[in-house]
Formats: structure tokens, sequence, C-alpha cells
């Protein structure tokens, strides 16, 4: 027996029994299918309710529980509150792990992934998410994903989608390049397999051509969007301003041109750093350096991008023979080869200053390198410390610069630099082009054609989508090639241009292209005209609220952005930022680790649901803490859930069985308590602090019981108004009970259409408020004050506080500012 039958056996409140019942009186009646998915809309205002959509790895795990228990209760409460509301679903159904549990169960990966695609969408509809149903897609459909290639072409013919050779990570397992957040500690997230670098030609979309207004357009998101997301993109981006500067190469005609944001430590420069794997560094090797330079570089192929950047990191490298020299003094400066440098990042060479570069003075002193002071900051000698002097200060052993403070410094070097025509002022970012291209089966197929005539020819629109093989291809083929190149049939084909004999490109794309636009689709799922209809984006785009992990900040929500005004600029959509609010969920915990099946502490959501039902799984995941905050399943109760929602349904029948009250409520101090939990969680559920709501919930069950077993009564106007409003508040977060609810009270269904309780302002008004009362800032007490309290009044009562005259412990006044009637701060006189 359950927790759940054994409190339905005393109190026949039954969580599981209610669940079959309400779901098929909303399928029957498309509860939660809006009015117009595409038109106007009848004018009706409407808000558009995301969640990051799911990818199906097996059936709904607790992380899907939480982030769909709050973006259901987003949409539940926007319905309420008599918007058109529109909550999609759809899967994110293309993958690698599709295809390793393919290839490991000898399965299609088609096979594995629509079956659990079929289990997820029960899971869903058991658990009460209010999708509109209408908008159900799947990525690996070759009706989605059609467009998918459709959008591509339009960036291949704008110049934004290009391919050139670059060094990847390399998983020889999976058999597949790796996104940097796919490694972890220099191995596979997938396999667990050391990642090597290995050089292949990948297709790319051009996001640094954004770079700058995807920083600019992040005043757009202030405010809606969590400031530390907006933060990580700030820095993953990485706006730098300074100068470029060109260092002549002995021997070599063409100089090499470095990008510093330190162009006023110039004269510190005493060596010159080349990433090993930039093919710079393979031109500025001498012949008699040759053998260590490929030894070297393959000692280091191992390191993913991340691991070379950390500062903590032993710093390695290999001389090259060969010397640049400082444009600024002359000096002739050797050159170097190592992993602390990207290729990627500017042009893949730095100028390095010791004395002022953390990096540089631990390179120089593991290559015994001199060190030389050209900024005096009053810290001790870099040389001595081996601490590096990286702050402002007068520039010294910088000849005509001598003297000059860092702005000053930067201005005039950088002007003598592009008088001498060997360097100029420029900025540069950190963000890279994203690489798309994977060596997999289970995606979009790349839409280009190769032809040794014709070169990259797109495939003809009428002719998309160019579907997967599903025969004649092996999962993983030996030699390193790529699924879809074993599928010789399915590569050779007709250059569309010529009719020459030509080779499709074998190549997929990365699964983020697929979920970087799926939310322009769900309001017109099954349009055939394009990717999207106009119509249903005029409607509903861009996304009112979006709610996902904030792992995506550099990944997914990037690509997004990227790729929205990628379209905007095309002229496909007329908006540049596609996603309003964004809403971050934490992770769900056990005994404070992350659930996996190799801790052994994985949660059964099915099990939970099972135990306790669907509606107290959804209230413990939501009332655990505010959304962004990580639960620990271990510290919850779902069991006190079940009981609070027995009491709530055991309400309903003690009004219900009561005869009604012929009057209209009075205004009562039950019926004033009622209306202020109304307005509180009204305000609570607008700023998103759902667990804070349920708990004035709660209260009001106490308040509401305390009356039905008191002088009130079960007949009492408010009570009956009061459990009504309980029913409408409670839908957004126990839907099931709270239907039951609503019908036990005489009222037919669904509850949704009832709206959300309109609190009075005449009976939430109250004549006094709490006046806070600080000290230097800081709180020292709290006292009730008349709500028109004058300002004499509030100071005279603040200096008379006990606690404040404790605190000021003998000092004076300075002076009070008064905020009233909420507050008095008392500044001390120091």
């Amino acid at each position: 027996m359950t927790f759940a039958d054994d409190l339905a056996s005393d109190e026949t409140y039954e969580p599981n029994a209610i669940v079959d019942k309400w779901m098929t009186v909303w399928a029957d009646a498309r509860t939660f299918e809006v009015d117009q998915l595409v038109g106007d809309g009848g004018g009706q205002d409407r808000r558009y309710v995301v969640s990051m959509f799911p990818y199906p790895s097996g059936d709904l795990h607790m992380g899907h529980a939480e982030v769909y228990s709050i973006s259901d209760a987003i949409a539940r409460y926007t319905r309420l509150r008599g918007y058109d509301t529109l909550l999609p679903i759809g899967w994110d159904s293309f993958g690698l792990p599709a295809e390793n549990a393919a290839l490991k169960r000898g399965l299609d990966p088609r096979e594995w992934t629509y079956a659990n695609i079929e289990t997820q969408a029960e899971s869903f509809k058991r658990l009460g998410i209010s999708f509109d149903w209408r908008t159900r897609f799947h990525t690996s459909d070759p009706e989605y994903y059609r467009w998918n290639q459709w959008l591509f072409l339009r960036l291949f013919d704008k110049g934004l989608a290009y391919r050139r050779g670059a060094l990847v990570n390399w998983c020889p397992v999976d058999q597949t390049v790796l996104a940097n957040e796919q490694v972890i500690q220099g191995r596979c997230e997938r396999c667990g397999s050391q990642v090597v670098q290995r050089t292949l030609t990948q297709w790319f979309f051009k996001t640094t051509d954004y770079a700058q207004r995807l920083l600019d357009d992040m005043d757009q998101l202030e405010g809606k969007w969590p400031a530390e997301i907006l933060a990580m993109q700030r820095n993953w981006i990485g706006r730098s301003e300074g100068a470029h500067v060109d260092f002549a190469i002995e021997g070599r005609d063409e100089p090499v041109r470095v990008f510093t944001t330190r162009p006023d430590t110039l004269f510190g420069a005493t060596f010159f750093v080349v990433a090993f794997d930039a093919p710079l560094a393979e031109q500025l090797c001498i012949p008699e350096r040759k053998e260590q330079f490929e030894a070297y570089r393959a000692s280091a192929s191992t390191a993913t991008d991340i691991e070379r950047l950390a500062t903590d990191r032993p710093k390695t490298g290999v001389f090259l023979g060969s010397y640049a020299v400082n444009p600024v003094n002359g000096d002739r400066i050797p050159v170097y080869a190592s992993d602390y440098v990207l290729a990627d990042y500017g042009t893949g060479a730095v100028m390095a200053v010791p004395a002022h570069d953390q990096r540089d003075l631990d390179f120089a002193k593991a290559m015994d390198i001199p060190v030389r002071v050209v900024l005096d900051t009053g810290e001790p000698d870099p040389a001595t410390t081996g601490v590096a002097a990286a702050g402002d200060g007068t520039l010294v052993n910088s000849g005509a610069f001598d003297g000059l403070r860092k702005a000053a410094a930067i201005q005039a070097v950088t002007a003598d630099l592009e008088q001498r025509g060997v360097g100029a002022a420029a900025v540069t970012y950190r963000l890279r082009d994203w690489l798309l291209s994977r060596q997999r089966y289970w995606g979009t197929p790349i839409p280009i054609i190769h032809c040794e005539t014709c070169g990259q020819v797109p495939v003809p629109d009428d002719q998309l989508p160019v579907r997967l093989p599903e025969t004649g291809y092996e999962l993983r083929p030996s030699g390193g090639k790529s699924p879809l190149a074993s599928a010789e049939d399915w590569v050779r084909v007709d250059c569309p241009r010529c009719g020459a004999a030509a080779r499709r490109d074998t190549d997929t794309m990365d699964t983020f292209v697929d979920s970087s636009w799926y939310f322009l689709r769900f309001p017109s799922a099954n349009y055939t005209e394009g990717p999207f209809d106009p119509a249903g984006i005029e409607r509903w785009l861009p996304v009112d609220e979006y709610i996902g992990g904030k792992e995506h900040a550099t990944g997914h929500l990037m690509y997004a952005r990227f790729l929205t005004k990628a379209l905007h600029d095309i002229g496909l959509l007329p908006f540049t930022e596609p996603f309003t609010r964004l809403t971050n969920q934490g992770q769900v915990l056990m005994d404070g680790k992350a659930m996996s099946k190799s801790l052994g502490n994985l949660v059964n959501l099915q099990e939970q649901i099972s135990l306790y039902g669907p509606d107290a799984v959804r209230l413990t995941m939501i009332f655990a803490g505010p959304p962004e905050d990580d639960i620990d399943w271990a510290d919850v109760s779902p069991q006190g859930s079940v009981k609070w929602l027995a009491r709530v349904w055991r309400l309903a029948g003690d009004i219900g069985a009561a005869p009604s009250a012929a009057d209209a409520a009075p205004a009562d101090e039950l019926r004033r308590g009622v209306h202020r939990i109304i307005d509180q969680a009204t305000t609570l559920m607008d700023g998103k602090r759902l667990n804070v709501a349920i708990a004035q919930l709660m209260q009001l069950t106490n308040l509401l019981r305390k009356a039905v077993d008191g002088a009130e009564g079960p007949a009492h106007p408010a009570v009956r108004e009061g459990v009504e409003a309980l029913a409408r508040m409670l839908s957004c977060f126990a839907p099931f009970t709270a239907e039951e609810v609503w019908e036990r009270l005489g009222n037919p269904p669904s509850v949704t259409a009832a709206g959300w309780p309109a609190a009075d302002p005449a009976l939430v008004a109250t004549d006094t408020t709490t006046c806070i009362v600080q000290v230097d800032g800081k709180l020292r007490d709290k006292v009730e004050v008349p709500v028109d309290a004058a300002e004499d009044a509030l100071r005279e009562l603040a200096l008379s506080s006990d606690k404040v005259k404790t605190a000021l412990a003998g000092r004076g006044v300075a002076r009070v500012i008064i905020r009233a009637p909420k507050l008095v701060n008392i500044v001390s006189a120091r």
C-alpha cells in the first residue's frame, strides 16, 4: 500500500484516482488549446510560455518534473489572468545519445527515439502539464529538418555559413567532434574516453559577425533575464579594446600582426608566442627546430581549449629558432610555440610582457626569459616575487613615453604605431564562429553537394529535405569516416548545376541548430510553405516566458539569439531577441549530489508519482525554493504536500455539504484576511516567487479551516468565497486536486475557466504598516505606524527606540533619512 493509498483509506482523498478522470475531461473539452494559433486572436492579449524542449533519452526524470511544473504554473496563472496562453510541446530528438543507444541495442535510432517520445508524451499528460498538443513536432521528423536545411542555405547565401579546416575536439570512441562544453577534464562527457585534437574540414556559422550586436542588444534583456546569464554571455563574447601591432620576423617578408589590450607595455615585450596548433607556428619554425616542435605539438594536442586557458596550468612550450623585432624599440625577441595561446583567437600569436601579465611571467620563468618592468605600479619586482604587476601605474623604461599613466600611454603608443604604419587601434572578441559540423548519423544532413567543377553547390530548395539514408550505412564505420560517408549509394549524386558526378556532404548539423529556432515553429507546427507561418510569428513571438537551465547560457541561448538576428536581417523576423523573459531552474539533487546511475542515488519520477500522486510531486518541487535554486529531494516532503492537499479537499467537502448563505459575504475580518492573501499571492505570482505564493495558499487553508471549525462555520459566505479562491489559485500547482475541489463546491469544470480571484482594494487596505528603522543602513528595529504617519512623528519614534539607542552607542546623529511610512534610516556622526 502506498502512502497515498494509506491516506485515502482514512480521508477518501485519492490523489492518483482522479488523474484519468481529469485527463479525459481536459482532452474532450480541449481545455488548453488556444482560440487561434494564427491570426489576431480576436484582440485578446496573449502569452507565449516555452520550456526548453526535452530530449527523449527515456521516460521523464525528476529534472523534467521540476522545469515543466514551473512553466505550467506560469502558463496556468497567465490563463487565469485572462491571457490567451500558448504552452507548446515538441521534442529535441536528434543527437548522439540516440545513436549510441541504437548501436548498443542493435536498433535503428528511429525506433529508440520515437518509442521514448511516446513514453514521455503519456507521462506529461499524467503529470497534468497543460500543453496545446497541436503544437507537437520532433526535430528528427523530415518535415522539421527540411527547414533546418532551408535555413542553413539562407545563411549560406548570405555568407554566414562557410567551410574551413579547423582543429577540433575529437572523441575516438563516439567518432565525432565535440564542443568545448562537451569535454570534461579532457574526456568525452558521454563515454568518458580521452579526447584528442584533430584537424578536419568543418562547417561554421559566422557568429563573430554578430558579436557587437549580441552585446548591444542585451540592453533589451536587462531586468528580464538573470543578471548571471547576461554576465556569462558578456564574458563569453569577450569584447576587448586595444591595438593591432605588426612584428617583423627575421627572414620573413610579411610581418605578423598581434592584438594587445595593453599597447602601453610594448617596451616590456621580451618574447613572442604562437599557438602550437596554428599554421603560423610551423611557418616560423626553422628546419633545425622541426623535430622538437613536432614532438611538442604531439604532446600538447590532447588538451582542450578550456584546459589550455587555465591560469593554474604549468606553462610549456618550445623555441622555434626564429626571432621577431619589437616595433617600438627594435629589440630582437625569441619566438616560441606554446599551448597557452589559442590558434583561433586573434591571429594565434601574442607579444609577451612577463612583468605585467601572469601567464607570460609563468612562461618566462619556466623558459628562463628576461623580465623587463615598464610600468611602475609600486609593487615589488615580478622577476623576484613571481607575481606580475598587472595594475595601473606610470610608464618607465619606455623611452619618450616615460611618465605617462595607463590611459594616456595607450592612446599615445597607439597613435605612434599608426603614424609609423606598424599598428592601429582595434577591437576584438573572444567569441568564435559556431562550429556546426558533426560526424554523426542521427542529425540533419548538411544540404551541400561537392562538385569538382562547381565547388560547393547548395541542394535546390525543391529537393529538400535531404533525407537520412535508412539503409546502406554504418553507425560506426572504420577509418574515421562519418556514418553518412559509409552510405555510398546515398553519397553519390549528380551536381545540380553541371550534371557531373558529385558527392553529398557527409556531415550532419550540430543539434543546437535544431534548438535555435524551434520556438518559432510551434504556433504553426504543420506549416508547409516555410519554416514558420508569418501569421503565427505575428501572433505569438517573441517568447514571453522562457524556462530552462543556466547551463545553456553560452550555448543554446547564445545560438538562438544569433540565429534570430540573422533571420531578422534576412527579412524573416520582425524582432531581434527571441526570449523576452528568462527563468532558470536549479537542479534536483539527492543527498547533495546530482542524480546518476553511477552514484546509485537516482530517484524514479514515476515511483514518486505512484506513491504520492502527480500534484504532490509538482507541489513539492515548486515549494522547495525559488525556481533558480537547487532542490535536494532528501530534504523535502512529498508526504507533507499530500496532507495539505487532503486538507484542501476536505474543506471543499465541508463547504459543499453546508447550506448556502443567502447574503453576500460581509466585510468582516475573515473576508479581509481572504482578500489580503489573494492580493499577496497575486504579487508573488507576478514576480514568479512561486514557492512563497504556495505558502500564502497554505496560510489561507489554515484561515479557512479555523473559520469552518469556529464561529463562522462552513455556511459563512466568506468561507465559500475563500475556498473557491483557493481552488482557483491552487490550479496553478496542483491541477488535478484543484479540479476536484472546484467540482465538490458544485461548480462546472474547468477551474481554468473561472479566472484568477481579484482582491478588493477596499478589503486589502490597512490602517497601519510596518516601518523599518535602520542605523547606518543596517536593520535595527521594526515598528507599526499609521499609514499616513508624518515624517516628524516617524523621526521621533525612531530616535526614541531603545534598539536604535543601543546601536548608536553614544554617537550623535548626522542626519535622518525618511521614506514615509516604510523606512527611517539614521546616519550616525562618526
